[in-house]
């Protein structure tokens, strides 16, 4: 699938953060080209501007996952939630390639001084959300945390079926949940990049295997799509699934393992596909509810850059399998 000059020229007229893995993966410049535009991340643009936002305590917003006084707050009342916590902040930094080295002692300063809303656990440790936990997982391994004791977690705590929800630790649920089981397999995918740990192998398979067995889309019990959510696209998703945000880790994934893309991804691809426009576009969904510290796309409607590098190269890997 070739991507028009007009297009490609637009998707790099970028921040850095972008622009560095539009040369990746939909120009295929040479590493020197978009490893020197990732360079320039921390100090440019949106990188820059999330760094300068962090707390002398090593947090962001005065907080783990929400800010500092959010549930007394008329904040709290608000659609959606917060993004601008320690947990996003971390997590926007290592996907758009910040260095870890940039963040200096951060990963210190945070097991001083933040704890988790939940019990006030120490931040390094996890807390028993799935997805929060699976944002950790990576941004300690990025940051060069030791790591294995909430690696080991991710093993205990999956359900019957190979995947992961968020509301089993309450006992609210024994089936697996499509948002949670994404984020867990994004989470243990990045450690083991970072890490090299393979121990999680037979957990990410399982819970990638729950996906697949549902075709990324349909419930198992009924065979019907299980909810409108899967097929709209919108960047950024935090912790929403969807399907190209599905068909990403996979492509993810089956770069890492070295194997083919699987055949059950078909039906997920094609609405895909089915989503790109005559340009080569795709358009954003729904943005998500709630305060950040920048805008990192569009409004409803118009061309995503972001959901057009994510399509593009999903579509290139799909294809060329």
């Amino acid at each position: 699938m070739m991507t028009d000059q007009r297009t490609l020229d637009w998707m790099l007229d970028s921040d850095p953060a972008l622009r560095w893995q539009v040369e990746r993966d939909v120009a295929h410049a040479p590493p020197e080209t978009w490893r020197a535009t990732r360079a320039r991340v921390p100090d440019e643009g949106w990188g820059a501007l999330l760094l300068s936002k962090q707390d002398a305590d090593g947090q962001w917003a005065g907080g783990s996952y929400f800010p500092k006084g959010y549930f007394d707050s008329a904040e709290r009342d608000e659609p959606g939630q917060p993004y601008v916590a320690t947990t996003w902040a971390l997590k926007d930094l290592r996907e758009f390639g910040v260095p870890a080295k940039r963040l200096g002692d951060t990963p210190e300063l945070i097991r001083r001084n933040s704890r988790w809303d939940y019990d006030d656990l120490p931040y390094w440790g996890g807390e028993v959300d799935v997805c929060i936990n699976g944002f950790t997982l990576a941004s300690g391994a990025w940051l060069d945390v030791d790591m294995t004791g909430l690696a080991r977690w991710f093993r205990d705590h999956r359900l019957g079926d190979g995947g992961w929800n968020c509301e089993a630790e309450e006992g609210d649920s024994t089936r697996s949940s499509f948002h949670s089981t994404l984020n867990a397999l994004v989470g243990i995918l990045e450690y083991q990049r970072l890490t090299g740990d393979v121990s999680l192998d037979d957990a990410r398979h399982g819970g990638e295997e729950y996906l697949l067995s549902r075709r990324l889309l349909f419930r198992a019990s009924t065979g019907e799509v299980v909810g409108d959510f899967a097929t709209r696209m919108v960047y950024p998703n935090r912790w929403h699934y969807t399907v190209l945000a599905a068909l990403d880790h996979f492509r993810s994934a089956a770069l890492h393992d070295g194997t083919p893309p699987d055949p059950r991804l078909s039906d997920a691809v094609e609405v895909v596909r089915a989503a790109r426009q005559p340009d080569g576009t795709w358009r954003q969904g729904t943005p998500l509810a709630g305060r950040t510290w920048v805008d990192l796309d569009v409004s409803e409607g118009e061309p995503s850059r972001w959901l057009t590098l994510i399509g593009t190269r999903v579509l290139e890997w799909w294809d060329a399998g």
